[in-house]
């Protein structure tokens, strides 16, 4: 897989995609976000890969759009270049997404960060949604998920004032998972990933459906969608193998049927 704007590594069962627009801060321009719903989507249908990791550089993970490309653009033009949907099938990849964050995630780079299902975060991590300070909103789902993620107050203050928050403070409003060093960020991301990928990868699938069901619907919805998929895993092999693993006190053998 070759690219003018990513970096693709495969250590199977783990991918990493790296953006790489060093030059710019990895800014987020249509190109890149082309070749990224490309990449991902690409990956998510490889058997041999269970989890994802999406990554920058130490500068950045990404500094948002690229102004560039909207500046002077009206809103008819925005509408036709269509980008957003982009980012929707960003979260509709199936497989489990880690982001490993070192330096700024600022606007897009934050709401890119959202889109994935965990984030790591080096020490050096930046996070912010500076958009209200050009005259705009943030406009790739980060009103949206940031309430969701940090509660109504902390998401007012912080997408109103546009303030960057640090590592340790994203850590403990749970935007991140983990702080890490800066050279342990990326190291702890395939960690994690290698943890995910010994789990049965059906099980993973529907329990990342199943949690993303809490942020789009009612708790009866996303109870009733928990419960079905619970039942249907009884109809799997991984779930005959795990629980005789279990009884049988050794290492499950997962293979995703």
């Amino acid at each position: 897989m070759s690219y003018q704007n990513l970096l693709v590594m495969r250590e199977d069962p783990v991918a990493i995609v790296q953006l790489n627009r060093p030059k710019v801060l990895n800014a987020l321009n249509l190109a890149l976000m082309q070749e990224l719903v490309d990449a991902l989507q690409h990956l998510d249908q490889d058997e041999k890969i269970r989890c994802l990791i999406l990554t920058g550089d130490e500068k950045a993970f990404a500094a948002g759009a690229d102004i560039r490309e909207m500046a002077d653009a009206g809103p008819i033009e925005m509408l036709q270049r269509n980008t957003i949907p982009l980012w929707d099938r960003v979260q509709a990849v199936s497989k489990p997404t880690i982001a490993a964050v070192s330096g700024y995630a600022l606007g897009g780079g934050c709401e890119l960060a959202l889109l994935c299902d965990i984030i790591v975060a080096s020490e050096t991590a930046r996070f912010a949604q500076p958009e209200i300070n050009i005259g705009v909103i943030p406009g790739a789902g980060g009103t949206q998920r940031l309430a969701r993620t940090l509660g109504k107050h902390k998401a007012m203050e912080f997408i109103l004032t546009g303030r960057t928050m640090l590592a340790q403070e994203a850590l403990d409003a749970g935007l991140a998972c983990r702080v890490v060093p800066p050279e342990a960020c990326l190291d702890e991301a395939r960690k994690l990933a290698v943890e995910i990928c010994q789990r049965s990868p059906l099980a993973v699938k529907l329990a990342k459906e199943a949690i993303l069901k809490a942020f789009e619907g009612s708790l009866r919805e996303g109870l009733d969608f928990e419960r079905k998929c619970f039942y249907l895993m009884f109809g799997s092999e991984d779930q005959k193998e795990g629980m005789r693993a279990f009884l049988e006190k050794r290492q499950a053998e997962f293979k995703g049927r």
